[in-house]
Formats: C-alpha cells, structure tokens, sequence
C-alpha cells in the first residue's frame, strides 16, 4: 500500500505546482520621446495601448495572474519618468504591495519617427533583482507592428519566467 501511495502523493504535490498561476504585475509603459515633435497625443495613446497588450499575452499563453496595480499605488512609487526603471528594489517593492511574484517595469524609447524601442525590465520582487532585460525594436507606428512587437516581447517574459520555475 505504500509503494502506491508514496508515488501518488509525489504527482499529487507535483501536479499542484504546475497548475499555481505565477503572479505578474505589469507597469505601465512610460514614454520616453526623444524626437523632434515629442510626446504627441498619437504617441501617448500607442504607448498606453502597450500594457493591455502585453496582460493579453501573457493571459494567452496561459499560467499567468496579472497583479492589479492601481494609478495611485503607481504614482506612490514613481518619482518621475524612468525612477522605477532605474531602480529595481522600489520597483520589487511595489509589487509586494499587490501581492505579485514578478513585476515588470517597461519604456518606450522613441529616438526616431521610424522606429521605437519597448524595453522591460523583469524584476523578482522577492528578492529585489532584475532577472532580465528585453529591448524589441519596432519599425513604424501601426497597430500591426505594435501587437507584433508586445507578443515577441511576451514570449521573451514567458521564457525567463517559466526557466525560473522549472
């Protein structure tokens, strides 16, 4: 009867792991607008669209909770354009408030009218560390590429994320 029981325990405990969803909480993508004719209404919207795309990502690919982060913890925390950014320990701190495993901090980096940049830092909020960097360049301004560029940007997250459970 042991010898049953011991190996069904064992899967039991291991099947539980598997199906825990990995707490995520996503900040929004601040923008970083070096061009000419910065920081457009245009622009302010595409950069906000980024952060819903992204949920729905990771959301798709499945074993994902997205943490809430609500406008005022955010501005709580944030001392300005690319604070959290910078400083991956305030950012650790932030998503111990909602109660998330993971945080991630992103910018879109707009040195050109032709092409942008969507940078995400993952940061383990247990121990305070960015654990990666993902940097996807976007060539135009159309949804299409925007969508394209989130979803390369989710596979990454979901890569590094699911080596650190593995």
């Amino acid at each position: 009867m042991v010898k049953i029981m011991l190996p069904l325990f064992i899967l039991l405990v291991f099947s539980v792991n598997a199906n825990a969803e990995i707490r995520i909480a996503i900040l929004p993508f601040e923008l970083n607008d070096i061009t000419s004719l910065a920081y457009t209404k245009a622009e302010k919207t595409r950069t906000a669209a980024f952060k819903p795309l992204l949920e729905q990502a990771l959301l798709k690919r499945g074993g994902y909770k997205i943490q809430p982060v609500s406008v005022d913890e955010y501005k709580a925390e944030n001392a300005g354009l690319g604070y959290l950014f910078r400083f991956n320990d305030i950012a650790a701190k932030l998503g111990k408030k909602v109660d998330a495993d993971w945080i991630i901090v992103s910018q879109h980096s707009k040195p050109s009218f032709l092409y942008s940049y969507l940078i995400a830092h993952v940061v383990n909020v247990k121990t305070g560390q960015r654990i990666a960097r993902y940097d996807v360049e976007l060539k135009g301004n159309n949804h299409k590429v925007s969508e394209r560029g989130v979803r390369k940007l989710s596979r990454e997250i979901d890569r590094v994320l699911l080596g650190h459970y593995e």
